[in-house]
């Protein structure tokens, strides 16, 4: 069976600026920040630090009181965000017949029910409670968000969860890709979420000294990828999917198609755990660009994984001058967690959709607050401030994790549909 292509037909986010696709990216194009300074009770030591939060999301109101009840937090911005892209995929909900038997879920978290287990142990050792309910367990566990979404949409095909730290979202997306490339399956929904603000996951993170500095004023500001002065991450909580689907089927049934997923690529550095590996990105960076059939002068756009840590940022910057060579200097980059912050888990998944709408709309998001480049991470052409009517034929999306785990998505524009 020949490869067929992999159309995306439906988007769908829960994230620190909302679910409004068009809102998130115009907010994007603007250069707003949605971090500000989290503050918890928690006594004897409160959490202060620089956090892109979803405030505004209702479970109850986004998915209903009875399923809301039973997912930890993680699952509820998940299936909230599947439902979102399902929906802009113009797909029911209730399935019809046995068409779903081999339809299938990929999703990625890096850190699953983590507030589910923070909650038990509040309730066993502060507020005196003998037992715990027996949903806790149900709750916490990784592949509660894919298995949900499985069960709500009816989809009878493989339904896995991703944990690959940073690069979950971006290696589900990946491995959904192959299975419509290949045939086994007519349609797949991959994305990820994540909530990595429980109180001993977020003093973990502390604890690596990579977290961004900032006090209630200059939190907005405080996440400077690729910036000669950057402090470190931000970290941030959110959902997002993308429904995959066999070309032919779309257009058979009519589908707005928003982009082409072209390829992918995922290596592992095999050298650290913490510390990244220019060979091993560039590994994966050829990778994806040999399976989508793209040369290094075909990319118009990279959305970098740029998270704004000192050892980071210049290991990628080199990796991309690699393997894009003279090209480098006229290709555009951003990295937009220095507005919506690392959303872990879920971050592959959130800068997969920027990357394909960026890629529809013609308009490139900016690294935010990079006022003074470090001289270490020159050597492409740097997004400082939204650019439009951009002729974009072809870009990348970057997920590079701890454990050296890479993950590189190649996507092609397609034409303006009626």
């Amino acid at each position: 069976m020949s490869p067929r292509r992999v159309a995306i037909t439906g988007l769908g986010l829960v994230s620190p600026f909302g679910g409004d696709l068009a809102d998130f990216f115009a907010r994007l194009l603007a250069g707003e920040s949605a971090i500000r300074l989290l503050h918890t009770n928690d006594l004897p030591r409160p959490l202060s630090m620089p956090f892109a939060g979803c405030p505004g999301f209702d479970a109850e109101a986004a998915l209903g009181r009875p399923l809301a009840g039973m997912l930890d937090r993680f699952a509820q911005l998940g299936v909230a965000a599947a439902f979102a892209a399902w929906d802009d995929a113009g797909l029911p909900r209730a399935p019809q017949g046995d068409e779903r038997e081999d339809w299938g879920v990929a999703w990625g978290t890096a850190l699953g029910g983590t507030m589910a287990y923070e909650k038990g142990y509040r309730d066993l050792w502060q507020n005196g409670k003998e037992r715990l309910s027996p949903l806790s367990l149900i709750h916490g566990l990784n592949n509660a968000a894919n298995a949900q979404i499985s069960i709500q949409l009816g989809l009878g095909g493989v339904s896995m969860s991703h944990t690959v730290a940073c690069a979950s979202s971006s290696i589900a997306i990946g491995e959904a890709f192959r299975r419509v490339r290949s045939g086994e399956a007519a349609v797949m929904l991959a994305g990820g979420s994540d909530t990595p603000q429980a109180y001993a996951v977020a003093r973990a993170w502390e604890a690596l000294r990579v977290l961004a500095n900032a006090d209630e004023a200059s939190a907005p500001y405080c996440c400077r990828p690729f910036a000669a002065d950057r402090s470190g991450l931000v970290l941030g909580e959110g959902g997002a999917a993308l429904v995959l689907e066999d070309w032919d089927h779309a257009v058979a049934r009519g589908a707005v198609i928003h982009g082409e997923l072209a390829g992918y690529g995922t290596t592992c550095d095999h050298s650290h755990l913490v510390r990244p590996a220019a060979a091993g990105q560039v590994r994966a960076l050829n990778a994806a660009l040999a399976d989508a059939r793209l040369t290094a002068a075909d990319i118009d756009y990279v959305n970098a994984h740029g998270t704004a840590t000192p050892e980071g940022d210049p290991v990628e910057i080199d990796a991309l001058r690699s393997v894009f060579g003279d090209h480098a200097e006229r290709l555009a980059v951003s990295a937009t967690k220095s507005l919506h912050g690392h959303l872990l888990g879920a971050a592959g998944a959130l800068e997969a959709i920027i990357t394909v709408l960026a890629l529809r709309e013609g308009a490139i998001p900016p690294t935010a607050h990079l006022g003074h480049l470090d001289p270490a991470c020159a050597g492409v052409d740097h997004v400082t401030t939204a650019r439009h009517q951009q002729p974009l034929r072809a870009a990348l999306a970057s997920s590079f994790a701890f454990g050296g785990s890479n993950a590189v998505l190649a996507f092609r524009a397609v034409a303006a549909q009626p």
